[in-house]
């Protein structure tokens, strides 16, 4: 099996160009054989980098208000028709794919937004969108908490695939859910900079005995449209390049098998022998031979909660969803 991190530039707050981003990138995959291709967080359609940059905090900013509205109005339902292109351009490719996007709520979250990873067969489409379980520090300006109604190993046929999106990847009871998923090739997705990640990648691969792609992402003050609140504010500030890529791709044992320099916009790619999980995991099998069952009980609260249940209706309003 071949996989990929897409480490390539949005075309940000514009989600009708980045899905045809998305369908090019697919196409290329495709044509270099890879099975599995992953996107950035929030890829779709781009990361909220202006809060840590503009005291974001303040309380009924007029600029802040309209940097979200902006936000909020490029943030994409997962039943929208450009969602639904992506899935077409993966079984047309033959491609399957975890893509990070902004998801918009429909109802009664319909003025918030999850920092969500989706997960797409290339046969049967969509699988699966997993919501960020906690944006961090000053994301959750901009990103609801997520719950674990998608926190689940996807099987994309010889290959069973697992995704998180930044920071929840350093979170032990994430990460254990996955592995007791039976997950093979885990893809962890970061907005970019492999500073973020730090050692995450390979102290994955090695705890979870499986393969990781870390896929960073690539973001100057050049993508960024002139008409947004605080292009000018940052740019007279001399901020520049946000975010320099540095996905890379890690065997079992912890080895850095591919990786893409920095600053370089394209697809890294390496083929995974899922072969070597089995050696891998003779020594350490987290969620096997390796656990404590008898001493540690874990419980994970699948459902989605709900902002209003209807008691005593019928029919479609039984309870409204997000």
């Amino acid at each position: 099996m071949k996989v990929a991190a897409a480490q390539i530039r949005p075309v940000w707050l514009d989600p009708e160009r980045t899905v045809q981003r998305i369908i090019d990138t697919i196409a290329e995959a495709a044509a270099l054989g890879v099975d599995l291709l992953a996107f950035p967080e929030a890829y779709l359609s781009g990361y909220p980098f202006w809060l840590c940059r503009t005291n974001a905090a303040a309380f009924d900013d007029a600029r802040q208000r309209q940097a979200y509205a902006a936000f909020l109005d490029a943030a994409v339902e997962i039943s929208s028709p450009l969602v639904a292109r992506v899935a077409e351009a993966a079984r047309d490719s033959g491609v399957s794919v975890y893509l990070g996007m902004n998801e918009r709520g429909t109802s009664a979250g319909r003025g918030s937004i999850w920092c969500t990873m989706l997960a797409i067969h290339r046969e049967t489409g969509v699988l699966g969108a997993h919501r960020k379980l906690m944006p961090t520090h000053d994301e959750r300006l901009c990103w609801a908490i997520g719950d674990a109604h998608g926190l689940r190993v996807h099987d994309f046929g010889g290959l069973r695939g697992s995704a998180l999106n930044c920071w929840e990847n350093w979170m032990p009871q994430a990460r254990y859910a996955l592995y007791a998923g039976g997950a093979e090739v885990h893809f962890a997705a970061w907005p970019g900079n492999a500073e973020v990640a730090n050692v995450a990648p390979e102290f994955i691969a090695r705890e979870g005995r499986l393969w990781v792609v870390s896929v960073m992402g690539l973001l100057s003050m050049a993508d960024i449209p002139a008409t947004f609140p605080f292009h000018e504010q940052l740019v007279a500030e001399g901020v520049d390049t946000i975010f320099r890529g540095g996905s890379r791709i890690v065997s079992p044992a912890g080895e850095v098998v591919a990786e893409g320099p920095a600053d370089f916009e394209g697809l890294i790619a390496a083929d995974v022998d899922l072969a070597l999980l089995a050696g891998a995991r003779q020594s350490l099998d987290p969620t096997g031979h390796y656990a404590r069952t008898d001493i540690f009980d874990v419980t994970i609260r699948g459902d989605r909660p709900e902002a209003v249940l209807w008691t005593g209706c019928s029919g479609d309003r039984g309870k409204t969803g997000a």
